[in-house]
């Protein structure tokens, strides 16, 4: 058969797929409408005694909104840190659910910084974190931890140890900010997959033993895991050995925890696990035996890195350097990082400059043209921006770069052709995600948006946004209310105003600094609701009464709805 009509035929299938998508979306969105406003049973999002009817562009429910307490939210607010003065007692048990939750503060300063600043100065110097010998087996036990008294006795464990291995599974493609899926402990007895999803709001337990400086946390790379550990948990980890730093100061060929577990036990794994999704349960037996596995290993790794660090002792072509003190220093200062949100302003305006550089900067584009499309892909970025925020969803789950780009230069004009653009450009094989549909279900309810956008290249992000808001207004359009999006569409107009607004062809487009942070003020400061604990049916229903009587007053600013 010739090219042309495979080409044709493939280009029918899309645009068929594509209009089956709206039509669903259209008719669910049908029956939305004529059942009227959508009703918060008692029981709230837990233990409801009645279904709530579903919104037109949620697919099913995520763990995430089992969450009663999230500290980073996906407004643009900064992040606030712990404060220990007046935060919980120290001590295994206490952080739980019960127990009042920790200050916060807004200050650049880790909680715990005079601690690691003593062992930065004052390292504990070489030890064995295990017993020297054959690399230790794994066996076929391990224990699953998933109830808060489970974990109170892994902290008790944990804390009559010198040192114990870490490692952790995120989830990233569903949520905004990705969340800890998963924590692997091992100790030289045993190995512990911690459910940090079943767990997610009492894991606080742990965080006295990994702020304790007289016990040692063996990770490898992590860079990111601090930072994660912060983000969830207010979990801050004192006195680290970072085998990926060993193998920096001892100028190993490679670094890789793969490289390791070859090099010193032989034992092979398949990193590509690591895409899994880790918010399965119950896990596959592929799964646990990965998880298990990167920090397993890790005790008699460390001691292996240990061990060769100390007989290095002093390089005489280096001026006296002491590897061990080295290792350590290095290992010490990853846990002086402080997590921080990324907030730009304008947003999506440094992620546009990137898309467009990367898909269209050698499109040969005139200068018109191409200051047409720089608008558009800064529109649409902000848009995707703020849709993912709304929803609690990674950039990429509701629109790709690629499909981005692609709508900015062919410009449809009608749902179809949106939806056609969006699949036909993410089946190639450099965009295609297999567990995605294209174009996503947010895409499809919120297609009438983009056309907004892409027919009328003089409209206002502000304009836009007055349309959302508007429909915001009725809850049962509204996407549901959450620990992730509340302080968004609370806070959003507070302080700035036109933060969406740019410079024409692009200019400010390309000029936006990357990652300029925005201050915000809480939106809320005498309101008897907290946005901190939202899930019983009273007090989502009275959130959604005063986000209808405030949001009046309080979206004037940036998108001039009254």
């Amino acid at each position: 058969m010739p090219a042309a009509n495979l080409r044709s035929r493939a280009g029918a299938a899309v645009a068929a797929a594509a209009c089956l998508a709206i039509l669903a979306a259209a008719a669910l969105l049908h029956r939305r409408r004529r059942s009227g406003r959508a009703h918060v049973s008692p029981g709230g999002l837990g233990g409801r005694r009645g279904r709530r009817a579903r919104r037109a562009c949620e697919e099913e429910e995520k763990p995430q909104d089992r969450f009663k307490r999230v500290l980073a939210d996906n407004s643009y607010s900064h992040f606030k840190h712990l404060r220990r003065q007046g935060a919980e007692p120290v001590g295994p048990g206490h952080g739980g659910e019960g127990q009042p939750p920790p200050q916060e503060s807004s200050q650049k300063v880790h909680p715990f910084e005079e601690e690691i600043t003593s062992l930065l100065n004052n390292p504990c110097g070489f030890q064995n974190f295990m017993a020297v010998g054959q690399c230790p087996e794994m066996s076929t036990s391990y224990n699953w931890i998933d109830t808060d008294a489970q974990l109170e006795n892994l902290a008790r464990l944990l804390d009559g140890e010198k040192a114990f291995a870490v490692d952790t599974e995120q989830h990233s493609l569903r949520s905004f900010l990705g969340y800890t899926a998963l924590m692997q402990i091992s100790t030289q007895k045993a190995d512990y997959l911690i459910d940090t999803i079943a767990l997610h709001d009492v894991m606080g337990i742990l965080r006295p033993v990994f702020a304790n400086p007289s016990i040692c946390k063996i990770f490898h790379g992590s860079d990111n895991d601090v930072l994660w550990l912060q983000r969830d948990f207010y979990i801050y980890v004192v006195n680290m050995f970072d085998t990926a730093k060993a193998c920096e100061v001892l100028s190993k060929p490679q670094k890789s925890l793969a490289y390791l577990l070859e090099l010193y036990c032989g034992v092979t794994t398949d990193k590509t696990m690591q895409r899994e999704d880790w918010r399965l349960r119950p896990l596959t037996p592929e799964m646990i035996q990965y998880a298990r596995c990167d920090a397993h290993y890790l005790l008699y790794i460390a001691t292996c890195l240990a061990v060769e660090l100390h007989a290095k002792a002093y390089d005489s072509h280096s001026d006296k350097i002491n590897f061990s003190f080295e290792a350590s220093h290095r290992s010490n200062m990853i846990c002086m990082q402080l997590y921080a949100k990324e907030i730009e302003c304008p947003p999506g305006a440094s992620i546009a400059a990137s898309v467009f550089s990367r898909n269209l900067q050698n499109r040969g584009l005139d200068s018109n043209k191409s200051g047409e499309v720089k608008d558009l892909v800064w529109k649409i970025c902000a848009w995707r921006d703020v849709m993912a925020r709304m929803h609690d969803e990674s950039l990429r789950y509701v629109l790709s770069d690629q499909a981005i780009a692609s709508l900015a230069v062919s410009v449809p004009k009608g749902p179809t052709e949106v939806c056609s653009a969006i699949a036909e450009t993410d089946m190639s094989p450099s965009t295609m995600y297999p567990s995605l549909s294209s174009p996503s279900p947010i895409a499809v309810t919120h297609v009438e948006e983009l056309l907004c956008l892409l027919k009328d290249t003089t409209v206002s992000m502000d304009a836009i946004f007055k349309s959302l808001i508007e429909k915001y207004k009725d809850p049962s359009r509204l996407c549901r209310l959450s620990v992730y999006n509340y302080n968004l569409v609370s806070q959003l107009s507070l302080k700035q105003t036109n933060i969406f607004s740019f410079a024409s062809s692009g200019e400010k487009l390309l000029m936006a600094p990357p990652n300029k942070k925005v201050s915000r003020e809480l939106f809320i400061k005498s309101s008897h609701v907290s946005p901190q604990y939202i899930t019983t049916a009273g007090s989502m229903q009275v959130m959604e009464d005063y986000f209808a009587t405030v949001i009046a007053k309080s979206w004037n600013g940036i998108f001039n709805v009254i």
